[in-house]
Parts: C-alpha cells; structure tokens; sequence
C-alpha cells in the first residue's frame, strides 16, 4: 500500500506583499497534504474518478482566490513557504489535483484526501479546497515519496521519470489495497482505492 505524507505550503509572496501594502494584512495560501494513501497516474482521455461517490462532496462555503468548482483540476506546486495553485483541464499533464470539495477551514475536508489548499487573512482561514490526486486509469503520476515534491503527471514511456505509478482500476466499495493485483492507494474514509503498477 502507498502512501502520501501531509505538509504545509504557503502561497504567493509576491500577493501577500501587494496586499500587505494595499490594506494593511496578509494573504497565504497552504497546501495541506491529508494523511491518505494514494498515487498514480494518468493519460488525457483514460477513465477519471468521475464516478466515484465521495469525489463530489459538498461545497461548505469558505473563500479562495482561484476560481475553481468541484470536479475541476488544478496545479497544485511551490514550495513551503511559496505555495502556487492554477486551473488546469483535468487528465492534462498540467494537472495533479482534482477538487473534491470546498470547505470554511482545512480541517473540515474529508480526513482521507490527499491535499488542501487553503488561503489565510491575518491568519484566519478564508477557505479551502479539498483535493485528491487526478487520478486517470491507464495513466502515470510520478509521486515521490517523503511528501516534499507534488505528483505530476508523466508520459509512461518516459525513462527519465522516477517515482512512476500506472493506474490500472479504481475500485469501489473497498479501500483494501489488498483487493488490486499489485498495489494501490486506499482512500479509507471513502472506500475507494486506486491500485497500480510501478514503471519505475
């Protein structure tokens, strides 16, 4: 079974700084990566999670600066103090996050998703975005391990990729990574798990 690790990020110095100096307080964005095992990988017109029950959750209120509904994907990178966040199509190579719900504070997405995104005014949460991996069957994610890089999609083919899971199902009803013939990536408060295979 895999895993992805939380951390935190920080988004835009450069926003913060203009706002600092426009009305007196601080804007940060924070990527939270949820303590859930998943991965994988992903090709453009492959079968998504759309239909998973649990990857349409509820839009709870809150307010960020991207303007992005759930079922729609994002790019999630940076660093942690400099988190970025921009729409992308979902199953695009630019494309590592879905958003599968919208909430006032982190803490409210649901306990199995791999990423938030939320975005702080003087220090109190405005709103977050709950994300789970774009997963997209017969495609690839490089995710590499010890939660420091975001996944990213790769071409499978791609012999300079490392860290390289293929989505082969995405099963439901189940978050027994020992139900997939190899491996995969349990979502438990959902029951849902993405198995794989390692490239590389």
């Amino acid at each position: 079974m895999h895993a992805l690790s939380r951390g935190f990020l920080t988004a835009g110095a450069l926003f913060t700084l203009f706002l600092a100096a426009a009305c007196s307080s601080t804007d940060s964005g924070n990527a939270v990566a949820a303590d859930t095992t998943t991965a994988s990988s992903t090709s453009a017109a492959a079968t998504t999670t759309d239909d998973v029950s649990g990857q349409e959750g509820i839009d709870a209120g809150g307010s960020t600066d991207i303007d992005v509904e759930i079922g729609q994907c994002v790019r999630l990178g940076g660093t942690m103090t400099a988190a970025t966040i921009e729409n992308a199509e979902c199953g695009s190579m630019e494309s590592n996050y879905k958003v599968i719900a919208k909430a006032e504070q982190n803490e409210q997405c649901p306990t199995d998703v791999n990423q938030t995104y939320y975005e702080t005014l003087d220090g109190v949460e405005q709103g977050a975005l709950c994300l789970d991996v774009d997963w997209v069957v017969d495609g690839c994610m490089s995710v590499p391990t010890g939660g420091i890089d975001e996944p990213a999609r790769v071409d499978c083919s791609d012999p300079s990729a490392t860290d390289v899971e293929q989505v082969t199902e995405i099963k439901t009803g189940t978050a027994d990574p020992n139900d997939c013939p190899e491996d995969g990536f349990a979502y438990d408060a959902r029951q849902f798990v993405v198995c794989t295979t390692t490239i590389s």
